[in-house]
Formats: C-alpha cells, sequence, structure tokens
C-alpha cells in the first residue's frame, strides 16, 4: 500500500515526532489515553469468548494493554506505535512484546491476532478505511477489534474560540484543530472495511479547564496537536 501525496491530511512525520516528544511526560496529562482504556476493558468484559492474542495499536504509554491483560483470556499481547518512544516505554510498563510501525502500513501477517485494540490514535491516519482493512486482515475471521477515537465534537469550543478570535484579529480563520470523524462516518468505514457486524457508539467525556493555556499545553504534552499538512499547528 502506497499513499500519495494527494491523499495526505496529516503529516505522519510529524505525528512521529511529537509522540516521541510526548512519550517522557505522557504521565503528566494522560486522562485522555486512561479514559478510552477503562472503556475498551469494560467493553471486552462483556464479550463471551477468550483472545488469547492480543495486539494493542497506537499503544501510547501501554495504557489499554495494562487495562486488557488477563481479561478474557488474553495471555500474550504486542504493543505497536507509530513512536519508537512510545513503543519502548509500553515495553516497560506492560512487559509486553513491542515494535515502532505505521498503522498505514502494518507488518503483521493475515490472521494474526485474537484481538486488536486500538485507544486513540487512528483520528491521525491519512488511509483510514484503509487501515481498518489491514485490521481486519491481521485478526482470525471470528476476531474481535475494540477501537476509540476523537470524534467529530471534540475540542469545540476550543475549535470555536480560535475562529472567533483569528475572525476579529486578522479578518479570516484557518483549521486551527484537527478534523475529526463523527459516529456515523465511524460506523460507515467499519462496514467499509469488512467487520461483521460493526458497531460504533459515542462516549462523552467533559473536563474543565480554567484556562486555554493549560489545555494547550496539556494537548501538546499528550502529543496531540494540530498536524494537517500544510498548516499552521497548534
Amino acid at each position: 500500500m502506497t499513499q500519495t501525496d494527494s491523499m495526505s491530511v496529516f503529516d505522519r512525520r510529524m505525528v512521529r515526532a511529537r509522540r516521541d516528544r510526548a512519550a517522557p511526560p505522557l504521565a503528566e496529562a494522560d486522562l485522555l489515553v486512561r479514559a478510552p482504556a477503562t472503556s475498551i476493558a469494560d467493553r471486552l468484559e462483556d464479550v463471551n469468548r477468550r483472545f488469547p492474542r492480543a495486539l494493542d495499536l497506537g499503544c501510547h504509554g501501554g495504557e489499554v494493554a495494562s487495562a486488557i491483560r488477563g481479561l478474557k483470556g488474553v495471555e500474550w499481547i504486542a504493543c505497536c506505535d507509530l513512536s519508537p518512544g512510545f513503543a519502548a516505554r509500553s515495553a516497560d510498563t506492560v512487559g509486553a512484546a513491542a515494535l515502532a510501525a505505521d498503522e498505514e502500513l502494518l507488518p503483521f501477517a493475515d490472521a494474526a491476532f485474537d484481538l486488536i485494540v486500538s485507544g486513540l490514535s487512528l483520528h491521525w491516519v491519512n488511509d483510514l478505511p484503509g487501515a481498518l482493512i489491514q485490521i481486519r486482515r491481521s485478526l482470525v475471521p471470528d476476531g474481535l477489534f475494540l477501537g476509540s477515537m476523537l470524534g467529530g465534537e471534540t475540542l469545540t469550543e476550543l475549535r470555536q474560540a480560535w475562529l472567533r478570535a483569528e475572525a476579529e484579529i486578522e479578518g479570516g480563520a484557518g483549521p486551527r484543530v484537527s478534523p475529526f470523524a463523527d459516529v456515523r462516518d465511524a460506523a460507515g468505514l467499519l462496514q467499509r472495511a469488512g467487520f461483521a457486524l460493526p458497531v460504533a457508539d459515542v462516549d462523552e467525556l467533559t473536563v474543565t479547564y480554567e484556562d486555554p493555556i493549560r489545555l494547550m499545553r496539556d494537548l501538546r504534552a499528550m502529543g496531540e496537536m494540530q498536524i494537517v499538512v500544510d498548516c499552521d499547528a497548534l
């Protein structure tokens, strides 16, 4: 699979660099990573079968892998992240096999895993349908994929504040907050990728900040800044 420049929305090299920078201090601002890890573990508990071989794709610091370890017969976990720094941190945290690889070019054989989980990484993928197809192929025929990604209403207040401020000061506004897929898009993409019985829903997490600077500092600490190609970054 190749990615042409015309298809690129996000600068993947910049994604990798910023995730590497975020890897050491992530624990200082990891709320948005821990929340989906708990949710994914809860969803897994509701499934009545066992998953011996699991992959945590876009593993950050191993939060999701740690949450699912030992659940539903998970015996072996591999951690994978675009960032070598996050992959190394996961290996230390979880004590699991870890590697750095791109979600858009997965290096795994077909039917390599019984379970694939992903917590807040796929929203930086340019070819999301292609990535989902590769995830499906990496699963055994009756395997399970549980993933979470930032949805269309994420950071709405920050997005609106940027637009109003730039329009007032500069007479125009650019996309300071990255675009996110909404739940209907996610359901359609899962179906398009060939998943059986795809389900997409919304979990809302409200976090209140005293000022926008603290919010932007936390986003930077998590490696979640704006990385649209040819666009000023947050």
